[in-house]
């Protein structure tokens, strides 16, 4: 028993403070990996995180300081672990940039897996409307790809915390009780998973030789809903039938155009 956890790989995860990157600290410790949290210095000194930080420790996280701007703390964090995955936020995606190359001139990952956990930005059909947002996600995959880095990409769709509470209502924390709005024809299927579920996938998969290199697609079937089987499974919590209106296509993509609402 003892031989097999440290059979486990060593895992570096960038990000910890974050909800995705706490749960996939937490997955990795639960799972016997020996984990390590790469954090700024000031991170201790912001109550949240610090607390957070206290937990991951308490749990037997080893807690490194570094940043992704600081090229010789992620070597040096590097240098001590099999496994890195990196939970940065959308907006940081291309600081990455300076720990693919901490990775490349290091030499000893066997595997990185960068921030996307989203839709994969190599087949999103979003044409000057995404702000860049998946143009810059595939960015960082080619200069993986470039550098020969040992790699899987995690494309779990949506995190069920970004739009179900709202039940897909721009602007609104819950769900309607009164009238919802209906994109398109309303039958259009996406994934929605919690960021536990993910963290859980994502740390199960960093020494199977069968996603090494690849993609690996999360769509667990019971989590498959359209926008119309959202609205009657609320409808049936409730007790009440909304009133629908439904936003035909072209209309929903000039609403986009010129605001920033933020893509997953």
């Amino acid at each position: 028993m003892e031989m097999e956890k440290e059979q486990k790989s060593r895992i570096l995860i960038i990000g910890v403070t974050g909800n995705l990157g706490f749960h996939l600290a937490n997955k990795s410790i639960e799972a016997g990996h020996p984990t390590y949290a790469l954090v700024r210095d000031s991170a201790f000194s912001i109550p949240h995180k610090s607390q957070i930080l206290q937990t991951l420790t308490n749990a037997g996280a080893k807690v490194l300081k570094g940043s992704l701007e600081d090229l010789s703390s992620l070597i040096e964090a590097i240098q001590q672990v099999d496994v890195v995955i990196c939970a940065v936020s959308a907006k940081q995606v291309l600081n990455q940039k300076l720990l693919i190359k901490a990775i490349k001139q290091s030499g000893c990952i066997k595997r990185f897996i960068p921030s996307e956990f989203g839709l994969d930005p190599d087949k999103v059909q979003i044409k000057d409307l995404d702000y860049d947002f998946y143009s810059r996600k595939a960015e960082i995959r080619r200069l993986i790809e470039a550098d020969g880095i040992p790699h899987t990409y995690i494309s779990c769709n949506f995190f069920t915390s970004y739009l179900l509470p709202s039940l897909v209502q721009p602007g609104l924390k819950s769900p309607p009780r009164d009238k919802v709005s209906i994109f398109g024809d309303g039958n259009t299927k996406a994934v929605f998973v919690k960021e536990i579920d993910v963290a859980a996938f994502t740390i199960s998969t960093v020494d199977d030789p069968r996603t090494l290199n690849k993609v690996l697609y999360l769509r667990p079937p019971g989590n498959v809903y359209s926008m119309n089987e959202l609205v009657e499974i609320w409808e049936n919590k409730i007790g009440k039938k909304l009133e629908k209106v439904y936003v035909p296509e072209k209309q929903v993509l000039k609403s986009i155009q010129g605001k920033s609402s933020y893509i997953t």
